[in-house]
């Protein structure tokens, strides 16, 4: 796999080889992109007509990144006569400072090179190797090299422009140099990006960030950000880390909605940068105790966009929240069905149990009697469009057989949902945590409608159908002889009998009986699914187990802090400390960055977690990861007006000391100690 390098701010994001190089590439996600239109396919610096080699790289901040360079091989790098810096940011638009040194006693002459080029491919094209159907042109004018996508009022245009003369052509630029002895060579080169709308004006400019602005005012905002956390102190180094990169990146993963001008939290790094019910949802969750006031433009992004009518192609239906909300050429040509689509089943329920679980901490009640009606609604759909059956259970089945999304459920790719021995169910599908996201959401939906809606009756209603599910849910999906819940129900009402991690969100959601919850959890911490590393997605045992699997075998750790909170939640608290301390030192091996996913290898078997191949990195969901382990280890629970802390932190983790936790009870702060860590408080 080719090691990439990213930076990001807002929009725009760019993803480059450790050289700071951009290949043009159908079949991977390198290049400057903005509104899910790459602006840069080509970027490819030659010094004399030759590569450069990576010396270093700093990397520190998110949005901007500097490349010591060398010409040559790397076993040539104590014999360089010559280096080159590139420092690069990106501050609404992306600048590049280009730097050649001299590093002998002679003036030298050389030839840069840097091949340009834009072919403003959207990202399902280049996920899907599709070609396109517009028509790109390239100018030079002005010592600047312009490139322009048209397909009919689709426009997007990429204009590159350098301090230094250059001989610009419409492939890139070349600058002939001299430079004197132990001396060096600058320009700087500046790519602005325009996202031209139905009226011809740049969209990005409407935005409050959408122009550029400098990398101070970055920086300042970001920390202003980090700064409103609380403050953690503790003696284990991981988490320290993770918590420091979790809150690192999700200062930087903030993007600018087109619909609604606010900053939201994009799903993940390079494929995800956008909207995501599930994902967002998830992260929010996530993200709460430490950043409430991240939530609100989620919620209000997702209640705007709720499902109104029957639309096929985008699996859209009354009261649905969206899956996914796209700017791009094939959601804007309906080629694909992200403008925004509604395929997935359960961020309806989150969208509920997310609602609820802001206003405990937050107090907000507010927001919650303004969007009593979508909550209404995202209920209804539950009982009728995610009924398909009419068995009292939620399904899924895409609407849109040629582009909708198969599985609906957070595993959503083709094979994840499989019998034990490795067959496929049919169609409509009743995935078991759906099942008890539906419980949790009806439990929490009728808490609202007492306390704020004035209406008993439709507690009373909600709590007993929430009741009858989780009797009927523990009989029809208990698989008796093996003691684990089934992985789904087929359109047969046959159990899909496989062993997943989605038996630790049934603990979450609180639809477990009590008596069998001990048993699941033995299976969750048991060799078939507990790697060492953590919880994999399916059972090693199982007929499509893949360690590198994408969801049948591979280990995710936002999965993980999910199964970690529903341990915690049924009082298995040493359970959900061993979880805790496995993901914090897998994230120990990824920089205190947890990607998306790695492999389920037994750790027995390797001595690190294993990355899997193409992972998101950052991920939101990944990010928010070290946040609700670290509610998890302090035993954070809101009740009423105050904050119950019952910390069980890990043998070995020492003192966690967490302060200024916002919510409605103003800021507290919060201290765990594992057991034999010295009763005495640092100054």
């Amino acid at each position: 796999m080719r090691e990439l390098v990213s930076i990001l701010d807002g929009n725009t994001f760019l993803v480059s080889d450790r050289r700071g190089d951009i290949e043009s590439s159908f079949d991977f996600p390198t290049g400057l992109f903005s509104f899910d239109t790459r602006f840069l396919s080509s970027w490819v610096l030659t010094l004399d007509g030759k590569r450069l080699h990576a010396l270093s790289i700093d990397d520190a901040d998110s949005y901007r990144t500097k490349f010591f360079l060398a010409p040559g091989e790397p076993t040539h790098y104590l014999d360089a006569k010559a280096s080159v810096i590139r420092s690069r940011a990106i501050v609404g638009s992306f600048q590049e400072e280009l730097t050649v040194l001299n590093h002998t006693s002679e003036e030298v002459i050389f030839t840069v090179r840097l091949e340009m080029g834009a072919d403003f491919a959207d990202l399902f094209e280049i996920k899907h190797a599709r070609q396109k159907k517009g028509r790109t042109t390239a100018t030079v004018a002005d010592n600047a090299l312009r490139l322009t996508y048209r397909r009919e009022a689709f426009h997007r245009e990429t204009t590159i422009s350098s301090t230094a003369p250059a001989q610009v052509d419409v492939a890139g630029m070349t600058f002939q140099i001299r430079v004197g002895p132990h001396r060096e060579w600058t320009t700087r080169l500046h790519v602005s990006t325009v996202v031209f709308g139905a009226r011809g004006e740049d969209i990005r400019a409407t935005l409050p960030y959408g122009g550029s602005r400098s990398a101070d005012a970055i920086r300042a905002e970001q920390q202003e950000l980090i700064d409103r956390a609380p403050k953690l102190g503790c003696d284990c180094q991981p988490l320290a880390g993770a918590y420091r990169r979790s809150l690192n990146d999700l200062a930087a993963l903030r993007y600018e909605s087109i619909a609604l001008g606010v900053r939201l939290l994009a799903a993940g790094l390079p494929w995800f940068m956008t909207l995501f019910g599930r994902d967002s949802i998830i992260t929010s969750l996530q993200v709460l105790p430490f950043l409430p006031e991240l939530i609100p433009p989620t919620i209000l992004m997702l209640a705007g966009l709720q499902g109104e009518r029957v639309d096929d192609f985008r699996d859209e239906e009354p009261g649905k929240i969206l899956h996914e909300l796209r700017y791009g050429e094939t959601a804007g040509f309906e080629e694909q069905p992200h403008s925004p689509y509604y395929g997935s089943a359960d961020s309806t329920p989150l969208f509920i149990i997310l609602l609820d679980e802001y206003e405990r901490w937050t107090g907000d009640a507010e927001l919650i009697r303004r969007l009593e009606p979508q909550v209404r609604a995202a209920l209804t759909w539950i009982d009728t469009y995610g009924d398909l059956l009419g068995t009292g259970y939620l399904w899924y089945q895409t609407r849109n057989p040629e582009s909708g999304l198969q599985n609906q459920c957070w595993k959503d790719s083709w094979d994840a949902i499989s019998y034990a021995d490795g067959r496929m169910p049919g169609f409509p599908r009743a995935t078991c945590e759906l099942q008890g996201y539906a419980y949790d959401a009806k439990i929490r939906a009728a808490r609202l409608a007492r306390t704020f809606w004035n209406d008993p009756a439709y507690a009373d209603r909600l709590e007993r159908e929430a009741a009858a599910l989780k009797q009927r849910f523990n009989h029809d999906f208990w698989i008796p002889d093996r003691e684990y819940y089934a992985l789904a129900l087929d359109a047969d009402g046959r159990q899909v009998d496989a062993l997943t991690s989605n038996i630790g969100h049934l603990l979450w959601s609180g639809i477990v009986d009590e008596s069998r919850a001990g048993k699941v959890v033995e299976h969750l911490l048991g060799p078939q699914l507990f790697s060492g590393w953590g919880v994999r997605t399916l059972a090693e045992d199982q007929g499509r187990y893949n360690p590198i699997g994408y969801h049948v075998g591979t280990v995710w750790p936002f999965d993980n802090s999910i199964i970690a909170w529903g341990l915690w939640r049924y009082g298995f608290r040493e359970e959900a400390g061993q979880l805790c301390e496995t993901m914090l030192d897998a994230s120990g091996y990824f920089n205190g960055r947890l990607p998306e996913a790695f492999a389920g290898y037994s750790r027995d078997l390797t001595d690190y977690p294993v990355e899997y191949p193409t992972a998101c990195s950052p991920q939101a969901w990944s990010t928010g990861t070290p946040l609700l382990l670290l509610r998890v280890m302090l035993g954070l629970e809101p009740q009423g007006e105050h904050l119950i802390i019952d910390p069980a932190v890990p043998p070995g983790m020492g003192r966690v000391e967490l302060l200024d936790i916002p919510g409605r009870w103003g800021r507290v702060d919060a201290l765990g100690r594992s057991r034999g860590t010295e009763e005495q408080r640092d100054d």
